[in-house]
């Protein structure tokens, strides 16, 4: 385990390294989750062997610390994980993330452009409002407060048993503010910093979570969208030798 200070007051974000040679891939997890959950074992797979690699876990988030004081927007995530990169140093990486993290993945790549050679977003958020039923929205949907007194408690509740399993080690105050930041969208909006990057983009897309909405648009704008047959949002549970065959060649 590595760690770095990321908010100027002492907290620490934290993440798991291997050895191996560059340029490093990094693993960002999604929101209420953790990067060693949801991608360490993609490390068994050959194709993807002698890498350097890196997951991180946000700030509230895993191993990292949770300061109360820390206002989680997707900039200050971004922010943070710049943090690791300055620090590892990496130089231009593979980012690979998941959801919440491909929405922090790509205000990162706008504002630190030098650190990203090259952006695997999987499933990613990339338009503020998502739908009601999307988790994101039912733990905005709460009051900071409310969601403190009874909200997580309702949520972890809800939700599918592993997802639960990583939203617990989630501070409760990061996961609402995480999600109230990721309901509201960047400015410029998620889809637009993606069209517009310069870096080598895959949008990755499970089969069973329907078509990408814009996809053919994204694909004008040179990023490469990817579909994989039987997979929902969690590609790399579903279809783990699938999506590091994706990696492998990116």
């Amino acid at each position: 385990m590595r760690q770095t200070r990321f908010d100027g007051k002492g907290s620490r974000i934290r993440w798991t390294e291997s050895v191996g040679a560059g340029p490093a891939r990094v693993f960002v997890h999604g929101l209420g989750s953790a990067s060693a959950v949801q991608h360490a074992h993609l490390g068994a797979d050959p194709r993807l062997a002698g890498r350097r690699t890196l997951y991180v876990d946000l700030p509230g988030h895993g191993i990292s610390d949770r300061p109360a004081d820390f206002g989680y927007t997707l900039a200050e995530h971004a922010d943070a994980l710049a943090a690791v990169l300055d620090f590892a140093p990496t130089g231009p990486v593979q980012l690979v993330a998941h959801s919440m993290g491909g929405a922090v993945a790509l205000v990162l790549a706008r504002r630190r452009p030098e650190l990203v050679g090259s952006l695997v977003l999987t499933e990613a958020n990339l338009d503020p409002d998502p739908p009601a039923e999307a988790g994101s929205s039912r733990i905005a949907a709460y009051t900071e407060a409310d969601f403190l007194a009874f909200g997580f408690t309702e949520v972890l509740g809800r939700v599918g048993a592993g997802w639960a399993a990583t939203m617990r080690l989630t501070d409760p105050l990061a996961l609402h503010r995480s999600a109230v930041s990721l309901v509201r969208g960047s400015r410029p909006v998620m889809r637009e910093i993606l069209r517009t990057l310069p870096q080598d983009r895959v949008y990755v897309q499970g089969g069973r979570s329907g078509p990408l909405d814009g996809a053919e648009e994204l694909v004008r704008h040179g990023v490469r969208v990817v579909t994989v047959p039987g997979a929902g949002h969690n590609v790399m549970f579903d279809r783990p030798e699938a999506f590091a065959e994706v990696l492998a060649a990116n």
